[in-house]
């Protein structure tokens, strides 16, 4: 069809040869009572509607606005990992080390009165000699195990090992 036959089909013309106004054919189209102006919607304007009124129901075009509804939103693998499994383990996460700061049982005193001191003897450390050989002559009443503990503990040693000429501190009772 082209465009002059679909103008004329909208606009007829009239006896004199005159087309009549989108106003005259709206008003004797219209059924009964008074003119009234609607102005024609051209292709762009209906486009425009259709897409405001698509808009409305939540529909990207026109043809989305009637017949279809959204589907509910559905998480997948990895929204269940960011949104669930993450969440949860972060929280045991905090609840761990919440309950290590809360039952760890190193405390020293709770005032200074009670405090103590541990009994030391420095001892130089000679070629060849081992923790375990300085527990002995130092402390031979008590089982070695638990000196070379405390010779460890007292010095801040990483391991057992120790270098000639090295002063440590050893518990003496």
């Amino acid at each position: 069809m082209s465009a002059t036959s679909a103008f004329h089909e909208f606009f007829p013309q009239s006896v004199s040869g005159e087309s009549q106004s989108a106003t005259t054919l709206h008003s004797s189209l219209a059924p009964q009572g008074p003119a009234v102006y609607m102005p024609e919607m051209t292709s762009a304007d209906r486009r425009a509607s259709a897409c405001e009124e698509a808009s409305a129901y939540g529909a990207d075009t026109p043809g989305q606005a009637h017949g279809r509804v959204q589907a509910p939103l559905r998480l997948t693998r990895r929204g269940w990992i960011v949104l669930v499994v993450l969440p949860l383990m972060l929280l045991t996460a905090l609840l761990m080390s919440l309950s290590g700061f809360l039952t760890s049982p190193a405390k020293a005193a709770d005032t200074a009165a009670e405090l103590s001191l541990t009994p030391t003897v420095t001892v130089t450390v000679q070629q060849g000699q081992s923790l375990w050989a300085i527990a002995g002559t130092v402390a031979p009443k008590r089982d070695p195990r638990d000196v070379v503990a405390d010779i460890v503990q007292l010095n801040n040693l990483d391991g057992g090992a120790v270098s000639p000429g090295q002063q440590l501190f050893v518990p003496s009772a």
